[in-house]
């Protein structure tokens, strides 16, 4: 058995908080791995709300979710994670979160995730985690513009008040081309 790399280690923090009718977020959908999984774990009386600024991942994650029959629980919106607080009531906790920072694999490189509407969504989850509540960030970085927001995120993180959030930080470190790290945040 090998150490699982920060996406698969991504899916098992989840897995540990989110469960069937809860409400999360996959805050860059992507080519829609995580929506999916996601929607499994949360079931059809769960809710996935996921956004993505390109037509393209939109179009491609809906598919998905039809082929396996999982499109009931997801709303998916074209416009950036940084309006997350404009799909949520007051009220409704979001049990788990997750981004993959850095540009849609397959797709324009030149469409990156900017720190400020990063930490803009990041901000407005924290206020919708109850305790044991999960915000994950999967930090790919070795692009240009990546090490901005990598260290934009990882500053904000170690500011956070530990007596509210626990904050871990998983990657290797032995590793060339700038592997993904994972940011966990969880409410205690």
């Amino acid at each position: 058995m090998n150490l699982p790399n920060a996406l698969t280690y991504s899916h098992t923090l989840l897995s540990e908080c989110v469960g069937p009718g809860d409400t999360v977020v996959d805050a860059t959908v992507g080519n829609g791995h995580d929506t999916i999984f996601l929607a499994s774990l949360v079931g059809k009386t769960g809710h996935v709300i996921g956004f993505d600024i390109q037509e393209a991942a939109l179009k491609e994650t809906q598919t998905q979710l039809t082929l396996t029959g999982l499109a009931s629980q997801v709303e998916l919106h074209a416009t950036g994670h940084e309006h997350v607080g404009d799909y949520l009531t007051a009220e409704t906790p979001v049990n788990g979160a997750i981004f993959n920072l850095g540009y849609l694999p397959g797709g324009d490189k030149s469409l990156i995730t900017q720190p400020t509407t990063t930490l803009a969504a990041v901000a407005e989850l924290l206020k919708h985690l109850p305790r044991g509540g999960r915000i994950i960030l999967v930090v790919y970085y070795g692009h240009p513009g990546g090490k901005t927001e990598r260290n934009a995120v990882v500053d904000f993180c170690q500011q956070l008040p530990q007596k509210v959030y626990q904050v871990l930080q998983y990657g290797f470190i032995n590793q060339v081309h700038n592997p993904p790290f994972l940011l966990a945040i969880e409410r205690r």
